[in-house]
Protein backbone atom coordinates (compact mmCIF):
# COMPACT_ATOMS: atom_id res chain seq x y z
CA UNK A 1 0.00 0.00 0.00
CA UNK A 2 1.37 3.65 -0.90
CA UNK A 3 2.31 5.91 1.88
CA UNK A 4 -0.29 8.13 3.02
CA UNK A 5 -0.01 12.00 2.96
CA UNK A 6 -1.12 13.70 6.21
CA UNK A 7 -3.49 16.08 4.33
CA UNK A 8 -5.39 13.52 2.30
CA UNK A 9 -6.08 10.24 4.46
CA UNK A 10 -6.04 6.68 2.95
CA UNK A 11 -8.79 4.00 4.00
CA UNK A 12 -7.64 1.15 5.64
CA UNK A 13 -8.28 -0.85 2.79
CA UNK A 14 -6.49 1.73 0.06
CA UNK A 15 -9.32 2.15 -2.27
CA UNK A 16 -9.58 5.89 -1.51
CA UNK A 17 -8.12 8.79 -0.25
CA UNK A 18 -10.17 11.44 1.49
CA UNK A 19 -10.05 15.20 0.33
CA UNK A 20 -12.02 17.85 1.93
CA UNK A 21 -14.33 14.93 3.78
CA UNK A 22 -15.00 13.17 0.36
CA UNK A 23 -14.26 9.43 -0.72
CA UNK A 24 -12.13 9.67 -4.20
CA UNK A 25 -10.99 6.15 -5.64
CA UNK A 26 -7.50 5.88 -5.95
CA UNK A 27 -5.64 4.07 -9.05
CA UNK A 28 -5.84 0.46 -8.98
CA UNK A 29 -2.30 -1.15 -7.25
CA UNK A 30 -2.15 -3.92 -9.56
CA UNK A 31 -1.43 -2.10 -12.20
CA UNK A 32 2.64 -2.43 -13.61
CA UNK A 33 4.46 0.74 -12.78
CA UNK A 34 5.46 1.54 -16.18
CA UNK A 35 1.96 1.41 -17.63
CA UNK A 36 0.74 4.24 -14.27
CA UNK A 37 3.44 6.13 -14.80
CA UNK A 38 2.09 6.49 -18.45
CA UNK A 39 -1.70 6.52 -18.07
CA UNK A 40 -0.85 9.69 -15.11
CA UNK A 41 1.50 11.24 -18.18
CA UNK A 42 -1.94 11.07 -20.03
CA UNK A 43 -4.12 12.10 -17.17
CA UNK A 44 -1.75 15.44 -16.54
CA UNK A 45 -2.03 16.17 -20.67
CA UNK A 46 -5.78 15.60 -20.46
CA UNK A 47 -6.11 17.72 -17.89
CA UNK A 48 -3.62 20.45 -19.64
CA UNK A 49 -5.67 19.96 -22.82
CA UNK A 50 -8.94 21.10 -20.91
CA UNK A 51 -7.39 24.14 -18.97
CA UNK A 52 -6.39 25.11 -22.63
CA UNK A 53 -9.47 24.71 -24.12
CA UNK A 54 -11.44 26.67 -21.58
CA UNK A 55 -9.28 29.32 -21.85
CA UNK A 56 -9.43 29.74 -25.68
CA UNK A 57 -13.21 29.38 -25.27
CA UNK A 58 -12.82 26.25 -27.83
CA UNK A 59 -15.99 23.79 -27.12
CA UNK A 60 -14.48 21.05 -29.09
CA UNK A 61 -11.22 20.90 -27.86
CA UNK A 62 -12.92 21.33 -24.49
CA UNK A 63 -14.90 17.97 -25.34
CA UNK A 64 -12.12 16.45 -26.65
CA UNK A 65 -9.60 16.89 -23.38
CA UNK A 66 -12.82 15.97 -21.37
CA UNK A 67 -13.26 12.53 -22.79
CA UNK A 68 -9.15 11.84 -22.47
CA UNK A 69 -9.63 12.72 -18.80
CA UNK A 70 -12.53 10.16 -18.48
CA UNK A 71 -10.38 7.81 -20.24
CA UNK A 72 -7.29 7.82 -18.62
CA UNK A 73 -8.95 7.96 -15.20
CA UNK A 74 -10.87 4.82 -16.41
CA UNK A 75 -7.86 2.99 -17.44
CA UNK A 76 -5.86 3.96 -14.09
CA UNK A 77 -9.52 2.35 -12.27
CA UNK A 78 -10.26 5.58 -10.90
CA UNK A 79 -13.41 5.80 -12.61
CA UNK A 80 -15.51 2.91 -14.23
CA UNK A 81 -15.61 -0.54 -12.95
CA UNK A 82 -13.89 -1.06 -9.67
CA UNK A 83 -10.40 -2.72 -9.47
CA UNK A 84 -11.46 -4.69 -6.77
CA UNK A 85 -12.53 -8.15 -6.78
CA UNK A 86 -14.85 -9.01 -3.35
CA UNK A 87 -18.05 -7.44 -4.22
CA UNK A 88 -17.44 -4.17 -1.44
CA UNK A 89 -20.02 -1.29 -3.41
CA UNK A 90 -18.40 1.70 -4.70
CA UNK A 91 -18.42 4.45 -2.75
CA UNK A 92 -16.10 6.92 -5.08
CA UNK A 93 -17.51 10.79 -4.59
CA UNK A 94 -19.60 10.15 -1.29
CA UNK A 95 -18.86 12.39 2.02
CA UNK A 96 -16.92 9.64 3.70
CA UNK A 97 -19.65 10.16 7.22
CA UNK A 98 -22.01 8.55 5.14
CA UNK A 99 -20.21 5.44 4.31
CA UNK A 100 -18.85 2.44 6.05
CA UNK A 101 -15.43 4.73 6.98
CA UNK A 102 -17.16 7.33 8.73
CA UNK A 103 -15.73 5.85 12.35
CA UNK A 104 -12.49 5.25 10.95
CA UNK A 105 -12.16 8.84 9.75
CA UNK A 106 -13.70 10.50 12.42
CA UNK A 107 -10.91 8.73 14.84
CA UNK A 108 -8.84 10.82 12.62
CA UNK A 109 -9.90 14.07 14.15
CA UNK A 110 -7.98 13.23 17.62
CA UNK A 111 -4.81 12.31 15.58
CA UNK A 112 -4.76 15.24 13.33
CA UNK A 113 -5.40 17.41 16.88
CA UNK A 114 -2.17 15.65 18.45
CA UNK A 115 -0.06 15.93 15.05
CA UNK A 116 0.35 12.17 15.03
CA UNK A 117 0.94 9.91 12.08
CA UNK A 118 -2.12 8.57 10.69
CA UNK A 119 -3.36 5.10 11.30
CA UNK A 120 -3.09 2.77 8.62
Amino acid sequence: MAPQVASAPVTPDGRYLVVRGRLWRRANPGLPAAQLERLVHELMSARRAVKDALKSSDSVALAEARASVQAAKEALGERGPVWWSDGTPDENRRMVQNTRYAAWYGALGSYRQAGAALPT
